[in-house]
């Protein structure tokens, strides 16, 4: 009985890999390349956020701040899925810091609801949080009055034939 509990209360996303090596490359505010110890290359995808497109507003401004948090650093991945491009879905840590969170934090990235059951338990709440206050203080893109998430972004563009920014100052 306590075995079959424990196996349905346990998080389902629990994280089951790690990676370790360096930072070399910063593809946009949610995507980074890592270099192992051994040269094997790893795309890996921020895992619980999701950040504005380059064409987007704050678009350049998020990859900068995540280049800044990262690049050319040693970093730890933990994941436990890939992506339907391939690459990792994972949390980086440089020195122990929640580089995804520190985005989310900086306003240079959505906590991305639409996969938060992929985040541990304790990750879904502190990102939503950290997302609320760094709404509340207008920081990065909620400076702006009205940003577009990048996936609605992502459909919109689609259907444009210019860049549209999807926000609008205050």
């Amino acid at each position: 009985m306590w075995v079959s509990f424990l196996l349905i209360v346990s998080p389902l996303c629990s994280i089951a890999d790690t990676l370790t090596g360096r930072v070399m490359g910063v593809s946009d505010g949610d995507t980074v390349t890592l270099l192992t110890k051994d040269n094997n290359k790893y795309k890996i995808r921020l895992m619980g956020i999701d950040a504005p497109e380059k064409k987007q507003d704050f678009g350049m401004a998020s990859k900068q701040s995540l280049s800044d948090l990262s690049y050319d650093k040693m970093a730890t991945i933990d994941y436990n899925k890939r992506d339907r491009y391939g690459r990792i879905v994972g949390k980086i840590l440089i020195n122990g810091r929640d580089i995804n969170l520190e985005q989310v934090r900086k306003g240079m990235a959505w906590h991305y609801k639409k996969y938060q059951g992929e985040q541990e338990v304790e990750d879904r709440s502190i990102y939503a949080n950290t997302e609320y206050e760094a709404q509340h203080d207008k920081r990065g893109l909620w400076s702006y009055k009205d940003p577009m998430p990048p996936w609605k972004f992502r459909k919109t563009s689609k259907n444009k034939s210019g860049t549209a920014l999807g926000v609008e100052p205050k």
